[in-house]
């Protein structure tokens, strides 16, 4: 029995630069060089991710999607630029204008059908496709509004495949885009039923554990890229090595998903420690299970002691003993510091990879023998969503910047809509809290 393929899609900027910081580090895993060479011969772990062609090379199972054409052309002309079939990347000649309007219904309507088509060729290399994991921000116009077109698509066309997201989502206090809030609640809004499970980051989780844990002063979007790779990469890890939890791509939402609308959990990960400190620094399996409790740990910006777990999955990777986890698992439950809600009492679900994981060379990140990624479904992540309402409603009472969206096609009736879903969803959290 062969592995089962995922397909990977990257939208806009944001989707696109995360993709290559991803198919990076997948290649070092895997022992790919750049041009797609393959360093071990009979090593199939790569075919969850990766197709061979006729030439003894490894293409990866990709679609990078862009309504303007620069982040496409740093591929085109980067390091990789022989590892991706050039009919995998897509191009426009102008952008959404963080627009999610422009990106649903003006521009990225002219896009639609060529990404449609290109994915439909991908899929029909695969013998057994489980599928698709999608890189976008919430915030930009095309990985807004292009990426609710697509899943509209995706949805009709392969109703039954898993489509699991990982997403940037607006950081509470830094903000490229004026209009993001916009964007993000109408993209929460437009794609609550056409996505399964939906991962969110936030830049500034990101740029905190990079300064504070990592120690670099000033991070980059290539900094930021690379860690959130290495979070990728350990929760794909066992789709493609030989694992126990979380093998197929649909776990993800049996596992953690109660509520078709509650499929937002969030993501921690440990341990952080920069190269300068990797001799010192080996934790023990306890260490680095109470580190995932630590909200500094976590991908987006809130307590999750101020929630109630639903489920939680720990998903190990190296030289980890079994034993060890379960008493580490024990002890957490007799400390009962955390709390889950009282119809899921068992808690928690635990996976092994042996694979140790890797690193980017000259990164940020030190050389580990383990690490873990925690994803849980907690009530916690209503805070982001309030904390998202709140500046949606700010802008929104003065009807700023809304001519800008009803002028690319969306009536004004849409953002009361979407106000009204996304206050749903925050108050959704609540009751299963109660």
């Amino acid at each position: 029995m062969g592995k089962k393929e995922v397909i990977q899609i990257h939208i806009g900027q944001a989707g696109v630069q995360v993709g290559n910081a991803c198919w990076e580090l997948y290649c070092i895993e895997h022992g790919i060089t750049s041009d797609g060479m393959l360093a071990y011969r009979d090593d199939s772990s790569c075919e969850t991710f990766f197709s061979h062609t006729g030439a003894g090379k490894v293409v990866p199972r990709v679609i990078m999607v862009d309504l303007e054409p620069t982040p496409i052309d740093e591929i085109r002309t980067g390091a990789y630029r022989q590892l991706f079939r050039p009919a995998s990347l897509l191009t426009g000649k102008e952008d959404a204008a963080s627009n999610f309007a422009r990106g649903y219904f003006g521009v990225g309507r002219e896009m639609i059908d060529l990404t449609l088509d290109r994915i439909r060729l991908t899929v029909e290399e695969c013998n057994c496709l489980q599928g698709f994991i999608i890189f976008r921000a919430f915030g930009g116009g095309t990985g807004s509004g292009f990426t609710a077109l697509l899943l509209d698509g995706l949805s009709r066309d392969y109703g039954k495949l898993s489509k699991v997201e990982f997403a940037i989502y607006p950081a509470p206090k830094i903000s490229p885009i004026i209009v993001e809030p916009y964007n993000a609640v109408m993209t929460t809004h437009a794609c609550m039923n056409t996505e399964d499970v939906c991962f969110i980051f936030d830049n500034e989780a990101l740029y905190d554990i990079l300064a504070r844990l990592l120690d670099v002063p000033r991070p980059t979007y290539t900094n930021l890229n690379r860690l959130i790779a290495q979070v990728v990469s350990c929760m794909t890890a066992s789709l493609r090595f030989e694992g126990s939890l979380n093998v197929e791509l649909v776990e993800f939402r049996t596992n953690l998903i109660p509520y078709p609308r509650i499929h937002f959990p969030l993501v921690t990960f440990a341990p952080f420690v920069p190269p300068s400190k990797s001799f010192y620094e080996a934790m023990t399996t306890q260490q680095l299970m109470m580190s995932c409790f630590e909200p500094a740990n976590q991908m987006v910006k809130c307590d999750p002691r101020r929630g109630n777990y639903m489920a939680c999955c720990l998903l190990f990777r190296g030289d980890v003993n079994p034993n060890d986890i379960n008493s580490a698992i024990n002890q957490i439950k007799a400390a009962r510091s955390i709390r889950f809600v009282p119809w899921s009492p068992t808690g928690f679900k635990i996976g092994v990879n042996y694979q140790p994981p890797a690193t980017v060379p000259g990164g940020d990140l030190a050389a580990l023998e383990r690490a873990v990624v925690m994803v849980s479904n907690s009530s916690a992540v209503r805070i982001a969503w309030e904390r998202l309402c709140k500046k949606f409603s700010l802008m929104y009472a003065k009807r700023a910047f809304v001519h800008h969206f009803v002028g690319e096609g969306l009536e004004e009736g849409e953002f009361g809509n979407a106000i009204h879903n996304i206050k749903a969803l925050s108050n959704d959290y609540k009751e299963i809290e109660t």
